[in-house]
């Protein structure tokens, strides 16, 4: 029997919370060392699966592992990877692993980095959570799948509540998780249906995702239930209207928590949205596209303004990832390879891109007791590593060539313009939107002028803090120099995706 890559991989960081928190509550650095342990083995397997999965050329669902659990409701623990979720994973992976880095903390008594109350709960908690998030990204049974889904979204609150931002963190934790709650539940009520007409169509009623891909649904069911399912699961993906508690659920995070928010669980709301919404209901998919990219593009030209307007750090980025994750749902909306192909490496890059963002924005706040931007100025001096990894991570947001972003914008706008021209125009205003906020905030935080309170506070930043943003750095640029690490991959999922589309 070949070696379950996935379920080792799934189920590292919820051993790893268990560990943890059987640990002595005063043995902190012990603590610190399990978690990065434990993240260490969950980014070589993903990236083992990434490698293996590339550079065999392969197809469709490969590390495939099956268990019954219960069989009467058709119910079983199945994992698979594609070329859609096998970056995800990937992309998991890296995240754990730089945000426990992030979070581990600095020896300088003035500098509030890192989580030193209470580590030991604040490290099982992600972990849960991970463990959940890795497990939307490799299930093949829908049943699974929302039972990883619920796992990876209620420890938010209490990551938030406990460890987040004193004066909203109440607030803003119960916000996403009513938002993120909700949208579930009508999600699970469409899945439930699509169990029960699944059932009556082939006889075998059956939560298995590969077998729902077969069910022959009716057009009137498919186009009745595809919004529900859809924007059920697109509520976590941060689509317009249903966008407005992720910048307040980024800002009241932590971090660590902010990074995982915008940088994994932001894909994991979009990815289910494809792999259940799109994927088993494509005519559904068809006939409400219009309204896909109508919310999508909405979304990514109003992210974008609104970002350009905030004078608070995190505001800016939170509201950026209402923007650059719009074009993920615009690449969806297409239906088409390279709207699709664009949206699948969009997820990665921006999931990378916006981990960097809240992981130098997290840095500042901690020695600087500001994120006001009128407020901070001459961060180059104290911090340069910082300072490079947040041009790096601008000039991808800005999707410059010779960077990740570019890869995945460009073909998302091709494939928009071939589907409707008109909203490629309207939506490529946010690029110049985009690169006017990232390029005056760059100018004011990095090389303005340091104010004089300040002046002779500021210290440099940790030697695990370079490590993070160096990871995250490497992946942005080394795609962005060679597509081929991604490209080919993401279209293996795309071509599944268009079959079941009916090569639309």
């Amino acid at each position: 029997m070949a070696f379950p890559f996935l379920s080792v991989i799934v189920f590292t960081p919820l051993a790893a919370a268990l560990v943890i928190l059987l640990m002595p509550a005063q043995r902190k650095n012990e603590t610190r060392g399990i978690a990065l342990a434990a993240a260490i083995v969950a980014l070589l397997l993903s990236l083992w699966v990434y490698i293996q999965y590339l550079t065999r050329h392969m197809t469709g669902y490969q590390f495939i592992e099956s268990y019954n659990w219960l069989p009467a409701l058709g119910i079983s623990l199945k994992f698979g990877v594609d070329g859609m979720s096998a970056p995800l994973v990937l992309l998991t992976g890296v995240v754990m692993f730089t945000g426990v880095l992030i979070s581990w903390g600095d020896s300088d008594p003035h500098v509030m980095a890192g989580i030193q109350d209470r580590p030991r709960e604040f490290f099982a908690f992600l972990f849960i959570l991970a463990s959940g998030v890795f497990g939307v990204f490799a299930s093949l049974d829908l049943f699974m799948l929302f039972f990883f889904y619920e796992i990876a979204v209620f420890p938010m609150y209490l990551l938030i509540v406990i460890w987040g931002w004193a004066q909203t963190r109440e607030y803003a934790a119960m916000k996403l998780t009513l938002y993120l709650f909700v949208g579930s539940v009508i999600a699970l009520v469409g899945a439930l249906a699509m169990y029960w007409v699944a059932g009556q169509n082939t006889g075998i009623y059956s939560f298995d995702m590969l077998q729902l891909e077969k069910a022959n649904f009716s057009a009137s069911f498919q186009n009745f239930w595809f919004l529900p399912v859809f924007f059920g699961f697109a509520v976590l993906g941060g689509i317009w209207p249903f966008h407005n508690w992720s910048p307040d659920g980024h800002v009241a995070a932590p971090t660590a928590v902010s990074m995982f928010h915008a940088g994994v669980l932001m894909k994991l709301g979009a990815f289910a949205a494809l792999r259940v919404g799109i994927m088993l209901l494509p005519e559904g998919a068809k006939y409400w596209s219009w309204l896909v990219m109508l919310c999508a593009g909405v979304a990514v030209v109003y992210g974008a303004f609104i970002a350009f307007v905030q004078t608070d750090f995190k505001y800016m980025v939170g509201f950026s990832s209402v923007s650059h994750m719009g074009l993920v749902m615009l690449g969806f909306s297409t239906l088409n390879r390279n709207g699709l192909t664009g949206a699948g490496v969009q997820m990665f890059s921006h999931g990378v891109m916006t981990a960097l963002f809240f992981a130098v924005v997290g840095m500042i706040y901690d020695r600087a007791h500001t994120r006001e931007i009128p407020e901070l100025g001459g961060m180059n001096k104290v911090m340069p590593f910082a300072a490079i990894g947040f041009i790096i991570g601008g000039l991808v947001s800005m999707g410059m060539p010779g960077f990740s972003g570019f890869i995945a914008e460009f073909p998302i706008f091709l494939g928009v313009w071939g589907s409707q021209w008109l909203v490629a125009v309207i939506a490529s205003i946010s690029i110049i939107i985009t690169a006017a906020y990232i390029m005056r905030n760059i100018r004011q935080v990095f090389f303005a002028k340091m104010p004089e309170k300040l002046e002779g506070h500021i210290t440099g930043i940790t030697v695990l803090d370079k490590i993070a943003i160096t990871t995250l750095c490497a992946f942005m640029v080394g795609i962005g120099l060679f597509p081929v690490l991604i490209v080919p991959m993401v279209q293996t999922g795309v071509d599944n995706i268009l079959r079941l589309l009916g090569g639309a």
